[in-house]
């Protein structure tokens, strides 16, 4: 059942958010302590101390150790739901809206570990984490990152298209990613450097796939009164929601036209006042090259297979990358194949800085209104529409 019901429609506001950096090594630090770091950056940013928390939500590390190593005195709430990151945001803003905290500090640390590189299956203090998902043991399983595989193999063969269309998501975040400094990977590649990046599974590359990344990201979600009264101009929650099928798993969706996309695309669209024509910037997903294809087709810019067509016809030679009617970028920040891996929360700290006006050299002239739509096809699909107050 898809409902217009929405009660915390711009009630809930993000007061701020803060980064780490993301960095594509392994690197000497623990991610409880970069998960700190973003979090006592953004409590700085907003002007609050660890007395203001009293709600605390986020994936790695657990609430209860940040809670005590950052010495938070009081929470009322806390969860650590399961990536991505908006099933984060999504249980910050209704416990809020519930009245369950006032003051939600929300974080997200990403780490390369031992299921997604080599170099840190070789690192004795990663490996030795007994809480790594070690993943099936199957080889021709389509459980996990596998099932985009075949389902990267089915767009291409049932849409008539060729590899390039993945090319062109991998070219424009790279280009975007040129101006972020916190980005992990910022030289710009052609579509002769995609063709060629080496081959992991077919028809997926290296270019095709999100790079692992130590760092973290935080967040204050509040009620957008407080925000208000704080240092930084708040960013409202128009509407967030989450979306599965009845068949939901990698092997069992009914096909391109109908999985988790869909659901939150009819969701979405049904609870928050703008959508394509009304978006400032939008941040289609982009774990893997077909995910983002599909997201920019499923929220309206065009139909089925026609993803590369339409980035295509809205290229911008200048710059190397999308901007739809030469304005509307596509994840400007470089997303999750340059920026890095952070399974959602980069998407929504840039869309935050942007509708606050902090991003910087890759600012959006006037932006006002992001539409994001984190997550894959399956069980993990998810949407978030944010406006500037």
């Amino acid at each position: 059942m898809i409902s217009t019901h929405n009660p915390i429609k711009n009630t809930v506001a993000f007061a701020g958010a803060a980064t780490t950096g993301l960095f594509p090594k392994n690197t000497e630090r623990s991610q409880t302590s970069y998960a700190v770091e973003a979090c006592i950056s953004v409590l700085r940013q907003c002007g609050l101390g660890p007395d203001d928390v009293d709600g605390v939500c986020g994936s790695f590390p657990m609430a209860q150790r940040m809670q005590e190593t950052l010495g938070l005195t009081s929470v009322t709430w806390f969860a650590n739901p399961h990536i991505p990151f908006i099933n984060q945001v999504a249980a910050a803003t209704a416990a809020v809206s519930a009245g369950l905290c006032q003051v939600a500090l929300v974080y997200h640390g990403a780490y390369r570990l031992p299921w997604n590189t080599s170099a840190a299956l070789r690192d004795p203090f990663r490996a030795a984490d007994a809480s790594i998902p070690t993943g099936p043991p199957n080889p021709d399983t389509v459980a996990g990152a596998i099932g985009y595989t075949a389902w990267a193999s089915r767009y291409l063969h049932e849409y008539g298209v060729t590899k390039e269309d993945f090319g062109l998501i991998a070219i424009n975040d790279r280009s975007n990613a040129a101006t972020n400094p916190t980005a992990a990977m910022r030289e710009p590649i052609t579509m002769d450097d995609y063709l060629s990046a080496r081959m992991v599974r077919w028809p997926l590359c290296l270019l095709d796939m999100d790079i692992a990344v130590d760092g973290a990201d935080a967040f204050v979600i509040t009620t957008a009164e407080r925000a208000r009264d704080l240092a930084l101009p708040p960013v409202l929650i128009n509407a967030v929601t989450l979306g599965m099928t009845a068949r939901n798993s990698e092997d069992q969706i009914d096909g391109l036209r109908h999985h988790g996309q869909q659901v939150v695309i009819e969701a979405l669209r049904a609870k928050s006042d703008f959508w394509i024509d009304g978006a400032d910037i939008f941040f289609p997903y982009d774990g893997f090259t077909p995910i983002a294809l599909n997201w920019i087709e499923n929220v309206g810019y065009c139909g089925p297979g026609e993803a590369g067509d339409f980035m295509r016809q809205h290229w911008d030679p200048a710059t190397n990358s999308v901007r739809v009617n030469g304005r509307v970028p596509f994840n400007p920040h470089g997303g999750s194949l340059s920026e890095g891996a952070t399974q959602g929360s980069g998407h929504v700290r840039e869309a935050v800085h942007q509708l606050q006006g902090l991003a910087g050299d890759r600012q959006v002239a006037g932006a006002r209104t992001a539409l994001l739509t984190p997550g894959g096809f399956f069980f993990n699909a998810q949407g978030l529409t944010l406006v500037s107050a």
